[in-house]
């Protein structure tokens, strides 16, 4: 009897580094994945960083999204901020604008958004902060793929506004029962085990479910899977799942090429 067919994308954010500040396993990780997340310079990256990133990727076959976040450098972007939905909209439009830039100069298209660290975080429980976000990405480009958490106020606001939703699954995270990602801060939040990561995302692709932090099982939907750049663990991470997505009949792809 043949295997099933299943198709996953597995995106890593990327291009975090500032400067003489290095941050992730960038090179090691353009083989192993399929879609990237360029920081835009308010958490990481900078000018040279995100045209160097996009380069390399590019080179790689892997498709370009933009990872705006806060404009927030000293916390690398990890930290809640006191910002209106007019801040919030304007600051994604400009690092948008300039992820695109490098993009079209690059010969390449910008395929994504995938908002990072606390803005996410907060955007998946407050529809206001969600709207903006949301919002800023269809003035840019309504054809613009969004990676949104299943099951969150960035899904449901997307969804509204008419945009193509792309369901993001974290393979070096562990997850609460609400589906939302357990506090970087608290016991057993990463997931660093690599062949543990490989088996509970292998389990999400083929059964559509994941363990939570207490044990008990979630119903998720996911088209993208992410490897975080900054795990340590996360070339071993990406490795195995690459080698248990071959096993399991779980072919690789980006968003755009499916």
């Amino acid at each position: 009897m043949p295997m099933p067919s299943y198709m996953i994308d597995i995106n890593s954010d990327l291009g975090e580094s500032y400067g003489v500040f290095r941050i992730g396993a960038d090179a090691e990780l353009f083989p192993l994945i399929s879609s990237a997340n360029v920081a835009c310079g308010f958490h990481g990256g900078d000018p040279k960083t995100i045209d160097a990133t996009i380069k390399a990727a590019t080179a790689q076959g892997v498709r370009i999204g933009a990872h705006p976040s806060y404009p927030d450098l000293v916390g690398f972007g990890r930290r809640a901020m006191a910002a209106t939905p007019e801040e919030i909209y304007a600051d994604h439009i400009y690092q948008l604008g300039a992820i695109d830039a490098f993009c079209r100069v690059n010969g390449v298209t910008m395929q994504h958004v995938k908002t990072h660290g606390a803005l996410n975080n907060v955007a998946m429980k407050d529809p206001v902060t969600a709207e903006a976000i949301v919002a800023a990405c269809k003035a840019y480009d309504p054809n613009l793929r969004i990676f949104v958490l299943p099951k969150t106020e960035m899904e449901k606001a997307a969804l509204a506004a008419g945009l193509p939703v792309v369901r993001e699954a974290f393979a070096d995270r562990a997850y609460n029962a609400d589906a939302t990602l357990v506090a970087r801060s608290k016991p057993g939040a990463m997931i660093t085990d690599p062949d543990e990561a490989a088996a509970r995302m292998v389990r999400l692709v083929t059964e559509g479910k994941i363990a939570t932090i207490d044990g008990d099982d979630l119903t998720l939907e996911a088209d993208t899977i992410c490897v975080h750049s900054d795990t340590a663990t996360a070339v071993a991470i990406a490795t195995a799942l690459r080698n248990a997505f071959d096993q399991a009949g779980i072919k690789v792809k980006a968003i755009g090429n499916q």
